[in-house]
């Protein structure tokens, strides 16, 4: 489905290739300056719309905060909005910001309808278009950046075995609690996922529980999802959670019936809720996407499609509804599990303060987390 996918080793090279205009949090030194004075007088104007703070907390703590550190640093003219899950905001923000003077588009779609809508009317405008994070099926986007994610879904597969391995789990019955059917991620993770579990399955090793897409990652449609699985079959073993707040409502679910920690459930993004759960107990893993590494790939091929230059991406990935080889940077995903949450807290993506409060303290010293 995908070829030239970049090596861990390649993602670094490139971090490390942005620190002209990147820059780390907080550094105001002539790194920042030269960047600046690097652009030229006109350099274009960089507008980015992110999907939703209701999904995931990623959007708004960790995206937002990681590109604007690097147009800041980069000295380019940027706007960045948030369409809050609807459709029609979305396309109200694009039409916007064309007109505000746009010359970059970068968009996390809602859909790939809505999100080959929005490119489509971009580039028919001469304004050059990155698919952030997802990849707009059918669309027309200059480049895609993201991760591997059917890595990802491989990473929580072969977690939930370990997770039921670990408890000795006998014939488990499985549930899956995929993400949204029209967010193409979605359909990767469970790729991913079910390339691990199917076998399992066939061999009757595992057995095969309800198996559910959650609408537009919904996670109070999820909990109500989960609660009707659990009524359906009282003996699921394990849960395959696209992410970590759909995983965080089959866990109040479970605790509802008292089965938390009991049944492994995984989970994804490595947020502080899911990072937390895991520490509880209650969550057997997520994967860590590096959002940083991410957002200034992302932030070099837009500061320099909006000072006209036309860079070059180390690898592609193949459109499935167009057939297209759309030009990509991926990189590479990581499993979290209670001894390697320390690494999250060391990479800056979660601070100590903010995950070890309470009765968690404790968990955190027993995780090595200093």
């Amino acid at each position: 489905m995908r070829k030239g996918i970049l090596s861990i080793g390649a993602a670094a090279v490139l971090t490390l290739g942005l620190t002209a205009c990147g820059g780390e949090s907080g550094d105001t030194s002539a790194q920042s300056t030269d960047a600046a004075s690097a652009a030229p007088a006109k350099a274009g104007k960089v507008g980015v719309i992110l999907p939703d703070s209701k999904s995931s907390a990623r959007w708004e703590t960790a995206d937002r905060k990681y590109l604007e550190e690097a147009f800041k640093a980069a000295g380019v003219e940027y706007d960045i909005q948030n369409a809050q899950g609807d459709k029609t905001q979305f396309q109200t923000i694009a039409d916007q910001m064309i007109t505000d003077g746009a010359t970059v588009l970068m968009i996390v779609n809602l859909d790939s309808g809505t999100g080959k809508a929005v490119l489509d009317k971009a580039q028919s405008q001469g304004v050059a278009t990155i698919d952030y994070d997802r990849l707009t099926l059918g669309g027309s986007a200059s480049y895609y950046v993201s991760f591997d994610n059917t890595k990802v879904g491989t990473l929580q597969g072969e977690g939930l075995v370990k997770c039921l391995t670990d408890k000795k789990a006998d014939k488990p019955i499985v549930a899956e609690l995929n993400g949204s059917p029209t967010d193409n991620n979605a359909t990767l993770f469970k790729n991913g996922y079910d390339g691990v579990l199917q076998p399992k399955y066939d061999s009757g090793e595992y057995v095969k529980g309800p198996d559910q897409s959650v609408p537009e990652w919904d996670n109070t449609q999820a909990g109500t999802i989960f609660e009707q699985m659990l009524t359906q079959e009282p003996k699921i073993a394990g849960v395959l959670a696209a992410n970590d707040g759909l995983g965080n409502a089959a866990i109040a679910v479970l605790k509802k019936q008292k089965l938390n920690g009991k049944v492994p459930v995984t989970g994804q993004d490595a947020t502080v809720q899911g990072l937390q759960n895991i520490l509880a107990g209650d969550q057997c893993m997520t994967v860590y996407k590096a959002i940083k590494k991410e957002a200034d790939a992302a932030a070099q091929l837009a500061v320099a499609l909006a000072k006209g230059e036309k860079p070059a991406a180390s690898g592609s990935v193949k459109d499935t509804e167009s057939g297209r080889d759309v030009p990509s940077v991926l990189l590479d995903p990581q499993a979290i599990f209670f001894d390697s949450v320390k690494d999250v807290v060391a990479d800056g993506f979660v601070s100590k303060d903010e995950l070890c409060t309470g009765e968690l303290a404790a968990k955190c010293t027993e995780a090595g987390i200093g």
